[in-house]
């Protein structure tokens, strides 16, 4: 069975939600939309204080090419148009609707009925991803209609959707595959059309054999749509150990990216929502969040609005435990721990993870033995230990040298060391530091 070749690790999986369908949640009483639920420029406020909207309603333009606009989730009026705490932990612009009923803009197909026919272009296509605000819903939300628009000299051959969903603990996608298996396919053939190409891949982690067999039965009449099981490992779902494990082609270091040889790597909740856009007329408004974790009464699925507080979601899964020492924005690898419960649920909102105090509780540094257990852990051939003492020694131009940049801060460093060292941490500084570095140098050029 085929996985990436290159380091990897294999953390608990602790699917503990993996059995519970896909509920609705319920309206918030207030819904708060960040600006910035994406890569690239955050989307422009184009609504006022008192400005009335229903469930559909454009509210955010993108506020350039590498962006997206954002959508009312609710029906209501503007209560103001202020900040934030986001998932990051920074104050970034947001916009605030106070919830009256749930009006939905006419145009938007709600039926449940299957819709399969497409007559438009490529192009018709892409730009009704784009009109529709679709973003990678894998948690990087690169802007999906970007990604179907190759730089000058790059060529896509196929397109790979990323189902594996390797991060521990999550199921909304392992959930979206079981229940919405037909709606996805027909979202793989428009991303298909829209990329211009012949063949599309659907990998997934053999931890999910239900969502491998059903997928595999609805996809025969799809001739040019293979399902890929992959062996089970992490971080399989970086984009760059995708391609590997399901095409093997390997992707050059940055500025190098997927395309580079020829794939465009989806998410398979960005299928879905590609799928809900062109047939449905429904923009990216709602998506599916895991609530998660060991002391939790009730792990669960819910299908959310956008803006939604996520202690809504927790109050639904059982509320909060009492030895809940961490919540968690996405899992335990690669999300973050949020300041509070309040932090709205927006396009990349793939978890919501409560960590008690022992599983919270961070053990004690201690020094690098030199084992170079992180190096072989590296799904990206770096060497962490030297990237994060570097990174400590703040020398910056040794480290952009040692390739930082090409972190994808996946965290396998972290989990193996067995001093325990804040290598992620450490190595997250100097990415961040480099990346201004270099984004400085390119301005005054």
């Amino acid at each position: 069975m085929k996985t990436f070749k290159i380091g990897g690790v294999h953390p608990a999986e602790n699917k503990l939600s993996a059995g519970k369908a896909i509920e609705t949640l319920g309206l918030p009483k207030q819904a708060v939309f960040p600006l910035s639920q994406h890569i690239g420029a955050p989307a422009t406020a184009i609504v006022k204080k008192g400005d009335v909207v229903k469930v559909g309603t454009k509210i955010a333009e993108a506020g350039g090419f590498v962006s997206a606009p954002i959508f009312s989730s609710v029906s209501g009026k503007v209560n103001k148009v202020d900040t934030v705490i986001d998932a990051s932990g920074y104050r970034k612009p947001a916009i605030y609707i106070d919830v009256e009923g749930d009006e939905w803009e006419e145009g938007i197909d709600r039926s449940q009925d299957l819709v399969t026919t497409c007559n438009l272009t490529p192009e018709q296509i892409v730009a009704k991803i784009k009109d529709a605000g679709v973003v990678g819903m894998g948690g990087a939300c690169f802007p999906c209609h970007v990604k179907l628009c190759p730089p000058h000299g790059a060529k896509a051959e196929c397109v790979i959707i990323n189902a594996v969903e390797c991060e521990p603990y999550l199921t909304a996608d392992h959930r979206l595959m079981l229940e919405k298996p037909e709606q996805i396919l027909v979202g793989v053939s428009l991303l298909m059309k829209a990329a211009k190409v012949e063949k599309g891949y659907i990998g997934i982690e053999n931890n999910k054999p239900d969502a491998i067999r059903l997928l595999t039965e609805k996809s025969k009449d799809y001739s040019n749509i293979e399902i890929v099981p992959l062996k089970v490992k992490y971080p399989q779902g970086g984009e760059k150990q995708l391609v590997d494990a399901v095409i093997n082609r390997q992707v050059p270091a940055p500025p190098a990216i997927p395309v580079s040889v020829g794939a465009i790597v989806q998410n398979v909740g960005t299928a879905y929502a590609v799928y809900e856009a062109v047939m449905k007329g429904k923009p990216l408004f709602e998506r599916v969040v895991t609530v998660t974790g060991h002391s939790l009464s009730n792990p669960s699925n819910f299908l959310t609005r956008m803006g939604t507080p996520m202690r809504q979601l927790i109050d639904a899964a059982g509320g909060m435990p009492e030895d809940t020492a961490k919540i968690i924005g996405g899992g335990p690898m690669m999300g973050k721990a949020l300041m509070n419960a309040e932090v709205p649920i927006c396009k990349g909102s793939s978890g919501v993870l409560l960590m008690n105090d022992k599983e919270a509780r961070r053990a004690k540094e201690q020094p690098c033995i030199r084992c170079a257990k992180c190096v072989g852990a590296c799904p990206m051939g770096l060497e962490p230990f030297l990237l994060a003492t570097l990174s400590e020694l703040k020398d910056w131009e040794r480290i952009e040298k040692e390739d930082v940049m090409s972190c994808i801060e996946c965290g396998s460093c972290q989990f193996t060391c067995p001093s325990h060292r804040y290598l992620l941490d450490y190595i997250r500084y100097g990415k961040t530091t480099v990346g201004g570095i270099i984004r400085a140098r390119n301005a005054k050029k």
